[in-house]
């Protein structure tokens, strides 16, 4: 819902805010590069004008909308507002309320959110809550009686007064936070296609670096479900980043695989996680990258307890970022619907056959290596040097 003749997007940023003037002025240009990406890919009217705290999408009322929800899919971005664009003066700011709630209040409560930025007009922020709260009254007391409420109101009216501009709007449509993505390193991403992986390769780009998917082709023990679905989970994240190649590197490693399911029982899935490490390390030597991500949670899996997690680490020299380290599986499983990848990630693979009869728990480093199949590291290193970039 906005105000009738609204045709701009305020967007407000968080973490941005706590950087030097130098450093947010770049970022804030990164982040208007990155909305206007999303609005050209989904084919929205909009161009993006950089303001000091507060970027501005010029769109068109029909789009606005769309172009708001699109503005809250950047990384980076706090909330946005679809907003009607006035002169910073109270007279002003009145008739813009007074016109929103004849169209678009109609019972219930109200309260006015005002906040006066520029320090140097005849007004206080209270002024504006004031007159407008009055304004707001006085637009639908003769269809009905207005009651106000500052707690929980039903309908909040919205003003933003800065120097050159008032903005009028009645929703703020909530944003991941974080930072633009591509203000930080890139880092590889090993990408199953389960719940967890794209989960967490989301959270890392909402910390804005760019990720480049790894997907390790399991032979016998994957197939093409698993495969297909591991595609899609990307394909659902690079919806956020269009102006960001998330090309997939698919790693032959079948085989090796095979070798270490008919060789070795206990601390199977503990050597399969180094081997997976392994080929992470390669490929981000390989595309320059600064680290590996992965969906892993403490004790989420036997092969995931701090244990088992603090042997497995060893194997790469790069730090392994786990966003996810101390998440439950229901908010995990809460983020996977809310970005889009939880359907595709439940695709029944048939990957669990992988898993031994016996878990190990409680690893230690020198047995793990000595039952491991012979090679397994070097075999690691040789197929992420075979492995063949799959565009999508």
């Amino acid at each position: 819902m906005h105000p009738p003749g609204a045709d701009v997007v305020l967007v407000r940023h968080g973490d941005l805010n706590t950087k030097s003037t130098q450093v947010t002025r770049y970022m804030e240009g990164i982040l208007a590069e990155n909305i206007e990406a999303l609005l050209s890919d989904r084919e929205l009217p909009g161009d993006v004008e950089q303001r000091w705290s507060r970027p501005v999408i010029h769109t068109t009322e029909d789009a606005v909308e769309e172009a708001t929800g699109t503005a809250a899919d950047a990384f980076g971005v706090v909330s946005a507002s679809a907003c009607l664009t006035v002169s910073p003066d109270l007279e002003a700011v009145r008739e813009a309320l007074a016109e929103t709630a004849r169209e678009c209040y109609d019972g219930g409560s109200f309260a006015v959110d005002a906040r006066r930025a520029a320090k140097d007009l005849p007004f206080t922020s209270e002024d504006v809550a004031i007159e407008g709260g009055d304004a707001i009254r006085e637009a639908v007391e003769d269809v009905f009686e207005p009651d106000v409420d500052l707690e929980e109101p039903d309908v909040t009216f919205g003003v933003e007064v800065r120097e050159e501009t008032a903005f009028v709007y009645l929703e703020s449509v909530p944003g991941p936070g974080g930072l633009p993505l591509g203000s930080q390193a890139p880092m590889v991403a090993l990408v199953s296609g389960g719940i967890d992986s794209p989960v967490a390769a989301y959270e890392v780009m909402c910390r804005g670096s760019p990720v480049i998917p790894v997907y390790v082709d399991l032979g016998a023990y994957g197939g093409v479900d698993h495969e297909v679905r591991a595609y899609e989970t990307v394909r659902s994240l690079s919806r956020y980043a269009p102006n960001f190649e998330m090309d997939v590197y698919r790693v032959p490693g079948g085989e090796a695989v095979a070798t270490l399911a008919e060789g070795m029982e206990e601390g199977r899935m503990l050597s399969l996680r180094r081997f997976f490490y392994r080929i992470a390390e390669c490929i981000a030597e390989r595309v320059d990258a600064s680290g590996i991500v992965t969906g892993e949670a403490i004790g989420q899996k036997s092969s995931q307890t701090a244990q088992n997690i603090g042997v497995t680490s060893r194997v790469t020299e790069l730090p392994i970022h786990r966003p996810l380290l101390t998440w439950d599986k229901h908010d995990i499983v809460a983020r996977a619907r809310e970005i889009g990848t939880f359907t595709d990630s439940t695709i029944d693979a048939g990957c669990n056959r992988l898993a031994p009869d016996r878990a190990e728990t409680n690893a230690r480093a020198e047995p793990l290596l000595g039952a491991e199949p012979d090679g397994l590291i070097e075999r690691a290193e040789e197929v992420a040097a075979e492995a063949t970039i799959v565009t999508l």
